[in-house]
């Protein structure tokens, strides 16, 4: 009898075995040796990376509250150093395959290298949630879904394994409480000639319910739910798209939708999902990798291999609000990036024998302390490198919010490149109070919206 109950877990595909949290002793080095939310407390030997002492929590002077631009606390510092294609093999341990990649084709790219400050800063109810989840959280049916008891917190600030911080980015601290809305958030594709194009103006919403543990009427099985409306180009100006994603998404799975003035009716969108390109990012992003990755992790077997020092995108103020000639002909105008060394983990996926998508391998390095800035690249089915993304954010230091959206991706392939979720004129908004669930409907969506 155990012998066919074995056999028939192997064979469903997908087995109930819960992955056990840590224990105690190793969970007491949360707020020691590690900080709460699981990043190592001390800098490095080298002295290039400082130790955590809490992160940013003061607005600089000439911040202005409600503006929706957040003052840049460092705009007075210097590179360190600079990298370029000449120089790059000096740094080739703390760049990723992506980055190696943009310098070698374009001789007139650098990256400027910035002293590194761990801004990062979480409410209190957020770290107390994460210390509890450390014994507590546990991922279920092979790490494709995650337990509602995790609710509240980083669901593994000690994670054992790939799927786990992968968790830790989908459900990373990244809206606040009760959400974020961007009145205009742009989306620019540069083409292989150097033509660019916006490919879409939204105003957007994003809540993560999984923070929300005291909303009524939430639910509990809820881990994030977006809903964006199409302002431009004309042609699709109206268009609503929503995502409602869910912590069990092998009992739950994404429900997504879509409305389209001329159809004036809201329709289910299951094709929102994997290696389905994303329309209004011109097919340059994918849905599964939305902010590097979004969705199940069921196509893909995920590794973690370690912790290792990058630069990564980071306090990236400039970029966000005071970069005016961001674009360039190949890529982004490096005079407004900022790069600062950094820890990361690091997971590579590599796709299931019998699964389909565009992808073979895929590799993330996500930062220690926020789990969203960062790096991915990911590779075609030939083993060519297909796809690299920087991810980049700045600290809401009148919100204890890391936030982490806007970002630039390269095509290789097609020789392409994009920046995702640029707000330069503002309007970037923190929610103080929860949005009631009968107004976030699709059809209550569609009907507000559409008659503003």
């Amino acid at each position: 009898m155990k012998l066919q109950v074995a056999l028939g877990l192997m064979l469903s595909g997908i087995s109930s075995m819960s992955i056990a949290a840590v224990s105690a002793e190793e969970a007491a080095k949360l707020g020691d040796t590690l900080t709460r939310v699981g990043a190592i407390a001390a800098g490095n030997e080298a002295g290039t990376i400082p130790a955590y002492d809490g992160g940013l929590r003061t607005a600089p002077p000439g911040f202005k509250p409600n503006s929706g631009v957040w003052v840049d606390p460092f705009a007075n510092e210097k590179p360190l150093f600079r990298i370029t294609a000449q120089n790059m093999a000096e740094h080739a341990d703390k760049l990723s395959d992506g980055q190696k990649e943009v310098l070698k084709r374009n001789p007139d790219y650098y990256m400027d290298i910035y002293p590194t400050h761990r801004t990062a800063a979480y409410p209190e109810e957020v770290l107390q949630a994460t210390v509890r989840n450390a014994t507590e959280c546990k991922t279920k049916k092979d790490g494709l879904a995650v337990e509602t008891a995790c609710r509240g917190g980083i669901p593994f600030p000690i994670p054992q394994t790939g799927n786990e911080v992968m968790w830790n980015q989908l459900l990373r601290y990244n809206d606040g409480k009760f959400g974020t809305t961007t009145s205009s958030s742009n989306t620019w594709v540069v083409d292989s000639n150097g033509g660019v194009t916006k490919t879409a103006t939204q105003s957007t919403f994003v809540e993560r319910p999984y923070y929300q543990t005291d909303v009524e009427g939430r639910d509990p099985e809820m881990a994030y739910r977006v809903y964006s409306l199409t302002k431009a180009p004309a042609r699709k100006a109206g268009e609503l798209t929503g995502l409602n994603d869910y912590l069990d998404p092998t009992v739950k799975p994404r429900r997504a939708w879509s409305y389209t003035p001329g159809q004036r009716r809201v329709k289910l969108a299951p094709e929102f999902a994997y290696d389905t390109p994303v329309a209004s990012m011109g097919g340059l992003e994918l849905f599964d990798e939305l902010f590097m990755f979004s969705g199940v992790q069921d196509r893909f077997d995920f590794k973690l291999v370690g912790k290792k020092e990058m630069y990564i995108p980071y306090n990236t103020y400039k970029f966000y609000f005071n970069c005016e000639d961001q674009l360039q002909e190949s890529h982004p105008n490096p005079a407004c990036e900022r790069w600062e060394l950094h820890r990361v983990w690091e997971v590579e996926a590599t796709l299931k024998p019998g699964m389909r998508h565009v992808y073979s391998k895929r590799t993330y390095y996500l930062d220690e302390d926020t789990y969203g800035a960062g790096l991915y690249d990911a590779w075609d089915q030939s083993g060519q490198l297909y796809r690299a993304m920087m991810l980049g954010g700045v600290q809401f230091y009148d919100h204890n919010i890391p936030y982490i959206v806007k970002h630039s991706i390269y095509d290789f392939n097609k020789g392409m490149y994009g920046v995702i979720n640029d707000g330069l004129d503002g309007g970037y908004r923190v929610l103080t109070e929860p949005r009631s669930e009968r107004s976030l409907n699709p059809e209550a969506i569609v009907t507000r919206e559409t008659q503003r």
